[in-house]
C-alpha cells in the first residue's frame, strides 16, 4: 500500500466511528469517585457532547500559542494599571479606592521626571489592553470545549483548577467590559468604576497566577510539539487536527478545515493591529490621530491655541463665570498666614514657559505649551519654601477631583506650574481659566482648573 495523501488522512479523521470516540469518557475520577461520578450521571443540556465542537483547529498547540502572547503581555497590562493608580498618590488617600486593607501597594514618591512617565504608562496600559480584545476572544474560543466538559471536575485537585478559571476568565472579562466602558464615559454598571476595577484586578491576579502554576508545563509541552514555522507554513488543504488529547480540546469528530492554523493566527493578529490603528492616535498624536475611532475624545479639536482635549467642560463643572471674572482671587496659605492675589498680581510675577503633557486614566495625552508661575515660587511667596506637600482646591462645584494633594517634589519641580496661559494664548474657560495647574507626568485630574486656593504644607 502506498502513501497516504493529505487528503487521505483528513477523510480518516473526520469520518465517524460507530462508537462515538469522547476522550473525556475515558478519563479516570478522583476522591471522592461517588461524588464525580453521580454529577456525571446529572448532566445537563448542552454540556458534554464531543460532536458540539468540531474546529480541526482546537488543540493544545494553538491555544498554547495564544497562552503564551497573554502570558508575556497581561503582567504588562495588570503591572501599569496598578503603577497608574500609584500615581494618584494613595499616601494623601486620593486614590480610588481610597481604602484597600491588605491590598495596598507599596507608597513611593511618583516622579515628575520625565514628564511623559505617566503618559506613557496609562496609554500603554489601555492601548495593548484594548489590543489584547481579540487575543483573549480566540483564547476563549480555543478552550470552548473545556467550558462546558462535564462534570465540572474529576478530582479536588481539578475542581481547584476549574475555579482558578473562573477567576481568571471572570477577572479578565470583567476589567475589559468596565475598562472599555469607562473609556467611554458609559457607567452603565452603577458602581464605581476606580473601586470596582482595583478589585477586579487583584481577582485577576489571584487566577493568572494560579492557571500558570497549573498549565505552564502543559503549555511548554504542547509548543514544542508542533513548530510555528511549519504551521506558518501550511495552507488550508494540508491542515489536519492534533492528536486527540486528555483535556478533550481536539474535536472527536472534527469537521473540514474552513481555515488553516495560519489564518487563524492571521485573523487574530489582523484584529490586533485594527485596533491598535484606531486607538494609538489618541495617546500618539500626529498622523495616527484621524483615525482613533474607538476612543471619546474624537479626532479634531478645533483650531486655536486651545484647541485641544478636554476631559472635564466648564459646564459640566458647573463653573459659573461670574467667579473667574476680576473678582476672582487666589488664595495661598502657608507660613506666612494667608495671602490672596488677582490674575494681574499673578501675571506680574516672573513667568515661566514649558511643554508638558496631559494624561488621563482613559489613555489619551496631549503636549501643549503651557506659562505661568512656578508653583515653587508661590510656596515661597507664601513662606514655606521647602514644602512637603500642598492641597489645591477649584471653583468646581460638584466631581470627584475638584481637590487634590501634590507631592513636596511635585511642588518643587521647576517644570511645575500654575499655567495662566497656554501656546501663547490666555486659557479658555474650559481649560481653567483663570488659573490651573501643570505638574509633570501628574495624572490629568490632579492638574487642577479653575484653581482658587493653594495650601502649602511643611510637614
Amino acid at each position: 500500500m502506498g502513501p497516504r495523501s493529505a487528503r487521505d488522512l483528513r477523510a480518516e479523521r473526520t469520518s465517524e466511528p460507530a462508537e462515538p470516540h469522547d476522550p473525556a469518557a475515558n478519563r479516570s475520577y478522583g476522591f471522592p469517585v461517588g461524588l464525580w461520578r453521580a454529577l456525571a450521571r446529572y448532566r445537563p443540556p448542552g454540556t458534554g457532547h464531543p460532536r458540539a465542537w468540531r474546529s480541526p483547529l482546537r488543540g493544545p498547540w494553538l491555544t498554547s500559542v495564544f497562552g503564551l502572547i497573554l502570558l508575556v503581555t497581561l503582567p504588562v497590562v495588570t503591572l501599569t494599571g496598578l503603577v497608574s493608580y500609584i500615581a494618584y498618590a494613595p499616601q494623601f488617600g486620593q486614590a480610588i479606592p481610597a481604602d484597600v486593607g491588605w491590598l495596598r501597594l507599596p507608597r513611593f514618591t511618583w516622579p515628575t521626571s520625565p514628564s511623559w512617565l505617566y503618559a506613557l504608562n496609562q496609554c500603554t496600559h489601555v492601548i495593548l489592553g484594548l489590543v489584547l480584545v481579540p487575543v483573549v476572544l480566540a483564547k476563549l474560543w480555543s478552550v470552548m470545549p473545556k467550558l462546558f466538559d462535564w462534570p465540572p471536575a474529576r478530582s479536588p485537585a481539578q475542581l481547584l483548577e476549574r475555579l482558578s478559571l473562573l477567576l481568571l476568565v471572570g477577572g479578565v472579562l470583567f476589567e475589559i467590559a468596565t475598562g472599555v466602558l469607562n473609556i467611554q464615559y458609559d457607567y452603565v454598571f452603577g458602581f464605581s468604576f476606580y473601586t470596582a476595577h482595583y478589585f477586579g484586578a487583584w481577582v485577576f491576579i489571584a487566577g493568572f497566577l494560579a492557571h500558570v502554576a497549573v498549565k505552564l508545563p502543559r503549555m511548554v509541552t504542547a509548543l514544542r510539539s508542533r513548530s510555528l514555522r511549519r504551521e506558518l507554513r501550511t495552507p488550508r488543504s494540508r491542515t489536519l487536527p492534533e492528536p486527540l488529547d486528555a483535556d478533550g480540546l481536539v474535536a472527536a469528530h472534527p469537521a473540514e478545515p474552513t481555515l488553516s492554523r495560519r489564518g487563524a493566527l492571521g485573523l487574530v493578529g489582523s484584529g490586533s493591529l485594527l485596533v491598535a490603528v484606531m486607538t494609538a492616535g489618541q495617546g500618539t498624536g500626529g498622523g495616527a490621530r484621524k483615525f482613533a475611532y474607538l476612543l471619546p475624545r474624537g479626532r479634531s479639536y478645533g483650531d486655536g491655541p486651545n484647541g485641544f482635549q478636554i476631559n472635564r467642560t466648564a459646564e459640566a463643572a458647573l463653573i459659573d463665570t461670574r467667579d473667574t471674572g476680576s473678582s476672582w482671587r487666589l488664595s495661598l496659605a502657608g507660613g506666612l498666614g494667608r495671602i490672596t492675589l488677582d490674575r494681574t498680581g499673578l501675571l506680574a510675577m516672573p513667568q515661566h514657559t514649558a511643554t508638558l503633557p496631559i494624561s488621563c486614566v482613559e489613555g489619551w495625552q496631549t503636549t501643549q505649551t503651557w506659562t505661568g508661575v512656578r508653583l515653587r515660587d508661590l510656596a515661597a511667596l507664601a513662606g514655606v519654601p521647602d514644602p512637603t506637600s500642598a492641597h489645591v482646591r477649584s471653583l468646581e462645584a460638584v466631581g470627584a477631583f475638584d481637590r487634590a494633594t501634590l507631592q513636596g517634589n511635585q511642588v518643587l519641580a521647576p517644570d511645575s506650574l500654575l499655567a495662566l496661559r497656554v501656546n501663547g494664548a490666555d486659557l479658555s474657560l474650559d481649560h481653567g481659566f483663570p488659573a490651573r495647574v501643570i505638574v509633570p507626568a501628574l495624572p490629568g485630574v490632579h492638574n487642577t482648573k479653575w484653581v482658587r486656593s493653594i495650601e502649602f504644607s511643611d510637614g
